[in-house]
């Protein structure tokens, strides 16, 4: 994986590499002459480790007719866990004698009851953002796509490929309002944004935690699929944690890595880019953003705890930054580890780049620590690199300026090597 590429590849800084696949952004209709393009560069780049990963694709482009984050209608989950718990629960008490159908019915009705409640709590935060380009309403484009409100005084995140390169964005609201909405930030790490609109006292979305996460909980996803139907709530379950992905737009003229991602079977479609996923409590618990356009029921979140570092930097008033080592690194796995000899099952591997750049980036702190190709990062202050936990999402809570402590495995010997974290730098 990698912390970031040199000045004229993608950035890169923590999650292993994946595999390159072509993804299609919906672009203006045929009729507009001048087909913009929108790139979302890495910023945290990394080279797929033995055997390779099965192929991934990405939905959705910035400023197009739809923008969304999914390219493809997904089947959402039948069940969901709270739903599933019910089938397997043992009555107590006398045996009943109402018929198996009453039960069946019951389980429905406690699941259905569930998403009502949750989707209560978040619905009145949700957005559709309207971005416009290429002067504006008058012979411009248009593109469509979801957000959340996190701060009661106007703040809204969404997805980087909604809103960047727009020239005016309008954000409308639950109850029809309707604001001007300014880019507040872009996010150098990954696809995500913070808009900002003139309103105050707002609905805003319950914010919960993506750290323990688990397999088959309920997952709903609530966007404006299409621009056109609104408030669109779809069920699920997460379906898997820590995946990476490359996307890029339809005309393969620009990629993106993104790392550290939920995968949920929940219906999400053209327009839900930047829309809300949430719990069975009514939690955020990531931000919509693509899907596998090959296949049904694969789409994919970012977590909500890799968007709290910049909600924070934006509510202090402060420009966003994301903190940056300056390594290029493929997580371990059993090949990668036998065909190295390294004898290690965990942690993540500083490796040269695709591009052939160096794995430690010339001039970044991880070359000011004295970090080498070859060392393997077990741990971030005592906290171990895994599977669940990769470099990147360690590092991440962190601000520029801070000093961590890595584990690394070099040659054998285990080392404790500060480094003083740098400032990611923006997309070239």
């Amino acid at each position: 994986m990698s912390d970031q590429d040199p000045p004229t590849t993608p950035d890169a800084d923590g999650a292993s590499r994946a595999p390159d696949v072509e993804v299609s952004r919906y672009g203006p209709p045929p009729s507009q002459p001048n087909r913009p393009t929108w790139g979302a560069t890495p910023s945290w780049s990394a080279h797929p480790a033995p055997p390779p990963p099965p192929r991934e694709r990405r939905g959705l482009g910035a400023l197009s007719v739809v923008t969304i984050a999914l390219v493809t209608a997904i089947v959402s989950g039948s069940l969901s866990a709270a739903a599933v718990a019910n089938l397997l629960r043992t009555p107590t008490g006398s045996a009943s004698n109402e018929p198996t159908g009453t039960s069946v019915s019951q389980v429905h009705l406690d699941e259905s009851s569930a998403v009502i409640t949750a989707v209560a709590k978040v619905m009145p935060a949700v957005v559709t953002i309207t971005a416009r380009t290429n002067g504006g309403v008058t012979g411009g484009t248009n593109g469509v796509g979801s957000g959340f409100v996190f701060d009661a005084n106007g703040w809204i995140l969404t997805n980087k490929h909604v809103v960047d390169g727009a020239d005016e964005i309008s954000v409308q609201l639950t109850d029809s309002r309707v604001f001007d909405g300014r880019v507040y930030g872009i996010d150098t790490l990954t696809d995500l944004a913070i808009v900002k609109i003139d309103a105050t006292g707002l609905s805003a979305a319950p914010i919960g935690s993506s750290d323990d996460l688990e397999l088959g909980q309920l997952a709903i996803a609530i966007g404006n699929p299409l621009g056109t139907f609104e408030n669109t709530v779809t069920t699920g379950v997460v379906s898997g944690l820590g995946r990476q992905i490359r996307a890029g737009d339809a005309l393969g003229t620009s990629s993106e890595q993104l790392s550290n991602l939920i995968q949920t079977d929940a219906a999400i479609n053209p327009g839900n880019s930047g829309g809300p996923l949430i719990n069975s409590s009514g939690q955020v618990i990531g931000i919509n953003t693509a899907v596998n356009r090959d296949a049904q029921g694969i789409g994919f979140a970012i977590p909500i705890n890799i968007a709290r570092p910049i909600m924070g930097l934006a509510l202090a008033g402060k420009p966003i930054a994301r903190p940056w080592i300056g390594v290029y690194y493929v997580r371990l796995n059993a090949a990668l580890a036998e065909e190295r000899g390294l004898g290690i099952d965990h942690g993540v591997l500083i490796d040269a780049a695709d591009n052939g750049s160096p794995g430690v980036f010339p001039g970044s702190p991880a070359e000011a620590a004295g970090l080498k190709d070859g060392d393997v990062v077990v741990a971030v202050d005592g906290e171990q690199v895994d599977d669940r936990h990769d470099l990147a999402a360690l590092v991440i809570p962190h601000a520029p300026g801070d000093v961590v402590v890595l584990e690394v495995v070099r040659d054998g010997e285990t080392l404790q090597v500060s480094v003083t974290l740098g400032t990611l730098p923006a997309t070239r």
